[in-house]
């Protein structure tokens, strides 16, 4: 997922260099929302791998 977020990010700064607003705005949204997503599926990995007694990574 994280890649996926950095795929559009590269996107959008390459849209934002062509002068494409548009879609270099719509590749930023996607690319924030891909990033939330991942840090809270992240975040709850480590919880759940700390509940089971393992000690994070």
């Amino acid at each position: 997922m994280l890649g996926w977020a950095l795929t559009f990010l590269v996107i959008a700064l390459i849209a934002a260099a062509l002068g494409f607003g548009g879609i270099a705005g719509t590749s930023a949204g996607i690319a924030q929302i891909l990033f939330v997503v991942f840090l809270v599926l992240f975040v709850i990995a480590i919880l759940a791998r700390a509940v089971r007694g393992k000690p994070p990574v």
